[in-house]
């Protein structure tokens, strides 16, 4: 077995992600966001929000 090892100062990129460059480029890509809970059935019945 060697005994060298291999260290970096910059932790590996799946540790730290890239954030999306602004909002229009995460907009593009994924569409427009969404509300984390489905509308009930009065708010789909009448368009609620």
């Amino acid at each position: 077995m060697s005994a060298m090892r291999y260290q970096s100062s910059r932790p590996d990129s799946w540790v730290m992600p890239r954030p999306h460059r602004d909002a229009h480029q995460r907009y593009l890509a994924y569409g427009p966001i969404q509300p984390m809970e489905e509308p009930g059935f009065w708010a789909k019945l009448f368009g609620f929000r």
